[in-house]
């Protein structure tokens, strides 16, 4: 079950760790393929959702655009972003060629689903310049 969460970033507390990282993550279809659509969008939507719960990610927003994919993810400090989107390319991939079948020969010629290329942006609660002046400001506490 997709479960699409409306809050800003929270502040995860763990034994030993505190952290509040998201992501905006991008994705494309191999060669551009405008083929999510039609059902598709909906098995990639839905394959998302399940692995967010089943890994504890926390999805703040997620677009399904006909060759591509947006995705805003707040994620565990242990998790890098090339994984979550490996892990996520590779499910989404499985399930839509399962569920469409004929799309994989018919596109993709028993290549994968998704391209190699992928946009990976942090999303915080702070900007730069806070940061800076945060750490500028360090020795003369």
């Amino acid at each position: 079950m997709f479960i699409f969460e409306e809050k800003m970033l929270e502040k995860i507390s763990t034994n030993h760790a505190v952290h509040q990282i998201g992501y905006h993550l991008v994705w494309c279809t191999k060669f551009r393929h405008n083929i999510l659509v039609n059902g598709v969008d909906v098995i990639v939507k839905r394959t998302i959702g399940q692995a967010c719960g089943n890994y504890g990610w926390h999805c703040k927003a997620i677009e399904i655009m006909p060759d591509h994919v947006h995705l805003f993810l707040q994620v565990h400090h242990t998790d890098s972003p090339v994984n979550v989107v490996k892990t996520l390319k590779s499910l989404t991939a499985v399930a839509v060629f399962c569920t469409f079948p004929k799309l994989k020969g018919k596109k993709f010629w028993g290549s994968g689903l998704w391209s190699r290329c992928t946009y990976y942006g942090s999303v915080g609660n702070v900007s730069q310049e806070t940061i800076k002046q945060y750490i500028a400001s360090q020795k003369q506490k």
